[in-house]
Formats: structure tokens, sequence, C-alpha cells
């Protein structure tokens, strides 16, 4: 075996390198909610969340898998509050973005009251309101006993819930007295070992920097920790990489380790780049990939991307839409002038009237040449790589065909087959060679008779001519200037004082009090060199 070019750099792209235990790859909410259930009525000392939203009647255990719980408690919060009543050692925290008022109708309201009033004094929900001017807290994390995490794409919120089977319609679906929404993927990692203590440091210095003053995450001595993957993650070190922007008071220098792994591991592809996402807009990661394909004496290069058909909300499709086709139309082009595969895919199931209903993307995974790893919850945006508080987890080999390249190897095709609906040893066989991945997946994807679809790569603009007016002219900002976000709200407003937005907020005060604390003036999430094996002091 040849070794590889090593794409993880110390203080450039990760923070911290860690040993695990053991870890794994959760794919779609059914295995993560379900682990999720098993880590929180085993947990004995502490419980930490921390997410971009949260809601309170969440039921993590639906179907077959609710005869686990022999007739108990499955929805988050109340399953929570039992936990601390039973166990009188056990502390829960949760920390959520504190999101802007135009999102009200998209929330669950006075979540302050909710989980704080409702339930046992030691279990404390605040908002973070300590990200940038327009920006998000993004970082989905939980930490049980200093020993178990949790991280990846997922929050445990409504609409989340879906298993890989991915139907067009599911009964299970349903949250919060809604319809059933539609098929949703996404992908969470699990593990155990020396790389949960950075992480637990993480929620630490989150917590303190919400103003939520100081908290220590022990880890408890524990042999009963154990999960059921949906796949075995890669062994050996995991590196840790984050995403924060610049805040004055308090004082943090942006930190965007994210931007630089994408970017470092994009330019040392060889063979092939497979990359799952929510949004695909970033200018960084274009212009890595176009340097790439244009890069003089380097081999032909696949790459084949999974997106939803759209984003979900209209004004997504407005101040996303546009930016993420040009962008991926471009790289078609350079694609052909270069001799490159390149390609864009949906993933859809027929519906009862034969019509196609097509899988929300929303995780965040990118796998090099079967070398290189990453899964987490930055989206491929200029917020996610610049502005919002984000992180990812990622593996590397040290040579093809190793152990680690392996695992990666087989976390890559289960996804893949996920997408396009393939199954059987001959279907996944040109997958696992992955000599010709675009042709083999352009095949399925215009046959149309699995999952897999070609991309329309078409706008809300292209299919509507009554919305042409909004169509935004400008290409793309710099990263580190960007106003998206996941939900885009900033695109489209510049504060919270509208009517309905400052009633809400009054509203909310005049129940509950101030959200939150002021918080400290004072560096919690200080520029220091990455560390190997366990992390750092604080992050």
């Amino acid at each position: 075996m040849t070794a590889v070019t090593s794409i993880l750099n110390a203080g450039r792209n990760y923070w911290a390198r860690s040993e695990t235990h053991d870890a794994g790859v959760l794919v779609d909410a059914r295995d993560y909610y379900r682990e999720l259930y098993r880590a929180i009525r085993k947990a004995r000392r502490s419980i930490v969340i921390m997410g971009w939203q949260f809601d309170s009647d969440v039921t993590l255990l639906r179907g077959e898998d609710l005869e686990e719980a022999h007739g108990g408690e499955v929805r988050l919060l109340p399953l929570l509050d039992q936990m601390c009543r039973e166990n009188p050692e056990l502390h829960v925290y949760i920390l959520a973005w504190d999101f802007s008022m135009l999102l009200a109708m998209e929330r669950e309201w006075m979540q302050h009251l909710l989980f704080n009033w409702t339930t046992n004094e030691r279990l404390r929900f605040r908002f973070d309101s300590s990200s940038p001017l327009y920006a998000a807290h993004h970082q989905k994390l939980v930490v049980v006993d200093g020993v178990q995490a949790f991280t990846g794409g997922m929050d445990v919120c409504d609409c989340r819930w879906d298993d890989r089977d991915h139907p067009a319609r599911s009964k299970l679906r349903c949250d919060s007295g809604r319809d059933p929404h539609g098929p949703y993927h996404d992908v969470q990692t699990v593990l155990t070992g020396p790389a949960v203590k950075p992480l637990a440091e993480l929620f630490e210095a989150r917590w303190a920097h919400s103003g939520g003053g100081e908290i220590r995450l022990e880890p408890v001595a524990r042999d009963d920790v154990s999960f059921q993957a949906t796949m075995p993650a890669p062994p050996g070190p995991v590196a840790i990489s984050r995403t924060f922007g610049k805040t004055i008071l308090p004082p943090q220098e942006e930190v965007q380790e994210i931007r630089a792994l994408y970017v470092d591991a994009i330019a040392a592809a060889e063979r092939f780049i497979y990359i799952e996402n929510q949004y695909f807009s970033s200018r960084a990661i274009y212009d890595a990939l176009v340097k790439r394909m244009r890069a003089a004496g380097r081999g032909r290069l696949q790459v084949m991307l999974v997106l939803p058909r759209q984003p979900e909300a209209l004004r997504e499709q407005i101040a996303m839409g546009v930016a993420q086709v040009r962008l991926l139309r471009a790289l078609r082009e350079v694609a052909r002038e270069t001799g490159h595969g390149f390609a864009v895919y949906g993933s859809a199931a027929k519906g009862e009237d034969g019509s196609d209903v097509f899988t929300y993307i929303h995780s965040k995974v990118m796998v090099v040449d079967d070398t290189f790893l990453t899964v987490g919850s930055a989206n491929t945006t200029n917020r996610s790589l610049g502005l919002d508080s984000e992180l990812n987890l990622s593996w590397e080999a040290q040579a093809p065909g190793d152990a680690v390249s392996k695992a990666i190897r087989r976390i890559r095709v289960s996804l893949m087959a996920e997408h396009a609906g393939l199954a059987g040893v001959s279907a996944l066989r040109p997958l696992v060679e992955a000599d010709a991945l675009v042709e083999t997946l352009d095949r399925v994807a215009q046959e149309g008779l699995l999952r897999l679809r070609p991309h329309p790569l078409e706008t809300v603009f292209d299919q509507n001519p009554l919305f042409k007016p909004l169509e935004p002219e400008d290409f793309l900002i710099d990263p580190e200037e960007s106003v998206l976000d996941e939900s885009l709200f900033e695109a489209l407003h510049k504060g919270d004082d509208g009517l309905f937005a400052s009633g809400v907020r009054l509203l909310s005060r005049w129940l509950v009090g101030p959200s939150c604390d002021a918080p400290p003036h004072r560096a919690i999430l200080p520029c220091v060199p990455a560390q190997e094996e366990g992390g750092t002091a604080g992050p």
C-alpha cells in the first residue's frame, strides 16, 4: 500500500485530534433518536445538548422501536424531566440558538418557560445569543456523562424523523399534531473515548459564553456505555474542526478550520470527491474545485454531489437557490472543458400517483478517495464556513486499503446505495470499485427506475416567471461577509423590530423574563494551538 497525501493539518484545519474507544455513524433520525434515547436512559450525572433548534415533544422512538420503552416516556422533554426526577444526581443542560423573530412561526413558542418552569430544577435551558451579528449557532452536540458524544447534522426537532427506506409517505413522520412530513435524510456520529473530552470542553465554553456560568463535565466511570451504530466509524483518531465568527463582546477571534478542511481535501483529491449537503453556495469550495480541475498534470477527477431537489422554503429558494444553481452550472462547464466527471443528483420515491417525492437532504458529508471522511454540521455555504458556529469530525487513512480506508468506503457505498436505491452485491460492485462512479450513477439516474434522479439545476425563477423581479443580481459574496444562514432570514430582514416580532418578544419577557443573562466580557473560545490526543484546556 502506498501512503496518501495528508489532509489534516493541526492549527489550520482542525483544532484537536484524539483517539476514540468506539465510534459509529448513525444514518437518518430513526437510528440517531433511538441511540439518543438509550443514552439518556443510562445517564448518571450529566446530559448536555446544544443545537440550532429543539422541540420539546419530539418522539424519539416510533413504530416497532416503541417496544423498547415498555410503555414509558419517549418524548424528549418529558423523558429528560423524568430522568432528573428519578435520579437526584443527574443534571441536564440544553443550549439553543437564540433565533431571529422572523422564524417565530416555525419554532415552538415560550421555550424558556416550557423547559425551565415546567420541569425539574436540575434541568436548565438557555438561549444563546452570543453569535456574531446576523450569524447563527449551528453546532449540534450531545455529551452524556462526559464519556459519550453525538454530533453531526441532526437537531432534535420537528420534521426530521425518517428511516433509511424514505418512503413517499409514512405515518411515522408526524410531529406535534402536524400532517406527516416528507422523506428526510441526515447523518450523525457517535463516539466514546478521549475524543469526548474536547467536545465536552466545547459545550462548557459555549454555556459560559451564553452567560450560563461555569460548569464542569467530569467523565463518569462507567462500564455500560454502548451503542448500535448504523455503520462503524473508522478506527483510530478523529479530528475536530470548527467555525466561529468574530465577536467583540465577548471577544472571540474568527475560526475557519472547516473552510480550510474542505479546501485542503479538494486539493488533495486524486480520484473522486463525494459530497452530500443541504446547500452548495460556497465560493471557497467552488474556487477549490475549479483549481483542482484545472491543475496541470493531475489525474481525471469524479465529483458527485447529492443535494435536495430545491431549498425547503420560498425565502431560501430566492436567497440561496440562484447562487447555488449558478455555481453548479459553472462547475459543470469547467468539468466539460477539462475532462473531469461532474454530476449533481437528488433522491426520490414514487408517490401513489406515480410522481416523484424527493428526499430532503440535510446531511453534511464529504468523502475523498475513500481515504478521507468528514461529517458534521457545516453546510457547503459561505455562512457555514465563515460566520456561524459549526462542528465537524474527520477521519483520515494512512494508505489506500488500510482499515480506516475500508471503513470510509463502507460508509460511502452505503450512503450512495441509499440515495440510488441500489441493493445486492452485483449492483453495489461498481460503487465499491469506484472506477467510474459518475458514469455508473448517471445510468441509474437517467433510467429513473430506482431512487436516483439527475438534479435539474434550475431555480424558482426558471420554474415561475412571476418571481423573476425578485431574482438577485449578485453572483456570490465572500464567506466572511455572508448574510445567508440556514433559513436565510438575514437576507430578508435586518432587524427584529417588526410589530409581530416585538409583540412576541415583549409577551415572552412579561411571562418569563429575559431569556438569558448578559454574557461575560471575556474570551471563552481563545485561539490556542491544536492538540493531539485529548484536546486542550479550553476550546
